[in-house]
């Protein structure tokens, strides 16, 4: 049954080449260019057109990768280079790819990105990736967030040592455990920078690390300032719900709800449910209002079709889509007297704990407002 449900989870998609991080020259018009600051637990990798590889490195490394979206991009879809270096016309495509040696090049080169945005917009996304994922997988999936995002900011990659192999599940849950203190140590990394709000965005296993990597520094007193985190997003979480409803305690209720997104649908989740002897993970979890009361706003994409066979990469089809959510909220604060739902539906998505995350929001407003100057 093992063997059967590996076979199952390697189909799921396409994955780009060994190679397909080999960098190109050419120019295509139309094309949007990208920059992603890398730090990443991988080992570099000193094969052409791969940068880092799948085995553990003994410290952070860093990196900064030059790349370019085509015009033919479709929403929420990645379009891996079919060829090395691949077509800027029809690809997502690598310019320029610089390792970056110490901690003080990293901050350097995130200050530079964050000072070509006006002030007000200089915002960091952090994206933390899942089980069975390579370098470059993570690398042009944070590529098309970004960019489907349509909003200022600069994309960071926190990239653990994932083989990118079905069969290595223990090794890279290991890995994933390993790294929770350099994700602590990347994030304290991007707080000293000049981003005035940071995003957190965790998918699958990365899950794991970032949850825990967020309960050390709050256990530690090195908690980013509430002020400072626009949104904390674990989408198709590979946790355990007893261990996450033990962090999140431990964690306390957040000021600001996290945004858990699921799907009963999940495939590879449903995998994960049986390798850990039938306990539910968190991304197929069915009682979101426990999930609220934690401190939690559900988002739940079980009636929405996937853009892959797994069923497990839904969240990258809500980039984009905050307009049309703020549009759907609005209508229902209209035709109730102003008074703000504790759930709405938008194309299929159902998202429960809205009350509680805007109530939140205004209480940090307020706040800050009450604070006197230069404080």
């Amino acid at each position: 049954m093992l063997a059967a449900c590996m076979v199952s989870l390697a189909g799921c998609a396409s994955r780009p080449g060994p190679d397909s991080l080999l960098p190109t020259t050419a120019e295509a018009p139309g094309a949007t260019k990208q920059v992603v600051l890398v730090a990443t637990t991988r080992a570099r990798d000193a094969k052409a057109g791969t940068l880092f590889g799948g085995e553990r490195a003994s410290d952070l490394d860093f990196a900064t990768v030059d790349l370019s979206v085509p015009p033919t991009h479709k929403a929420g879809a990645i379009e891996f280079p079919s060829q090395a270096p691949g077509n800027p016309a029809t690809d997502m495509v690598v310019h320029e790819a610089i390792y970056r040696d110490t901690e003080q090049d990293f901050v350097r080169d995130l200050n530079a990105q964050l000072a070509r945005l006006p002030a007000g917009q200089r915002k960091v996304l952090v994206f933390v990736h899942g089980y069975n994922t390579t370098f470059s997988e993570a690398l042009y999936r944070l590529t098309q967030i970004a960019y489907d995002a349509k909003t200022p900011g600069v994309p960071v990659l926190f990239s653990w040592a994932s083989r990118g192999k079905t069969e290595d599940y223990v090794y890279d849950n290991n890995s994933a455990t390993a790294a929770r203190d350099n994700l602590e140590r990347t994030l304290g990394l991007v707080a000293a920078s000049n981003a005035e709000e940071i995003t957190i965005l965790a998918h699958s296993m990365g899950n794991w690390v970032t949850v825990e990597a967020l309960r050390q520094m709050k256990i530690s007193g090195r908690m980013i300032p509430s002020k400072r985190i626009g949104n904390v997003i674990l989408a198709a979480p590979d946790i355990d719900v007893d261990v996450f409803k033990t962090q999140l305690r431990r964690f306390g209720k957040p000021e600001k709800p996290f945004i858990v997104i699921v799907s009963r649908d999940d495939k590879a989740l449903g995998i994960s449910d049986f390798l850990a002897g039938g306990k539910l993970r968190l991304g197929n979890y069915t009682n979101d209002a426990e999930l609220v009361s934690l401190g939690a706003m559900v988002v739940d994409m079980s009636n929405v079709k996937a853009m892959d066979d797994m069923n497990h990469g839904k969240f990258a089809q809500l980039i984009g889509q905050g307009g049309k959510m703020r549009e759907e909220l609005e209508k229902e604060m209209a035709a109730n007297g102003g008074a703000v739902p504790s759930q709405i539906n938008v194309d299929g998505v159902r998202i429960s704990g809205i009350d509680a995350r805007i109530a939140a929001s205004a209480a940090q407003k307020a706040s800050e407002q009450q604070k006197p100057s230069g404080q």
